[in-house]
């Protein structure tokens, strides 16, 4: 199973949430929310700045249709972010726990 870190920003006040609603859908395994980043982008042909909290995603490859569906349903953006990082090596046992601790249990 192919293991992934997918970066995620949210709005301060609803990270929580949806971090949960990713681990208890089964879609993570495990949701790091960093409290508070400054984010600077541009937007519609401006530059941006905002206060956002940062969720680092541990889950599989195999759920990440599911997981954009998700977010497209539990995020507030228009355009949020998602970006899957493919993990090269990790301690077998913590990558076997993410492996079952997503999907369908058993």
């Amino acid at each position: 199973m192919d293991h992934v870190v997918c970066l995620v920003t949210a709005p301060p006040d609803r990270a929580r949430a949806i971090a949960g609603a990713l681990v208890e859908r089964r879609l993570a395994a495990c949701v790091n929310v960093v409290p508070l980043v400054h984010s600077v982008y541009r937007w519609q042909g401006a530059v941006e700045h905002d206060d956002e909290s940062l969720l680092v995603v541990k889950t599989t490859s195999a759920e990440g249709a599911a997981l954009t569906d998700a977010l497209g349903e539990l995020h507030p953006y228009e355009n949020f972010e998602l970006v899957a990082l493919g993990v090269q090596d990790g301690a077998p046992a913590y990558l076997d726990w993410i492996s079952g601790s997503v999907g369908s249990p058993g």
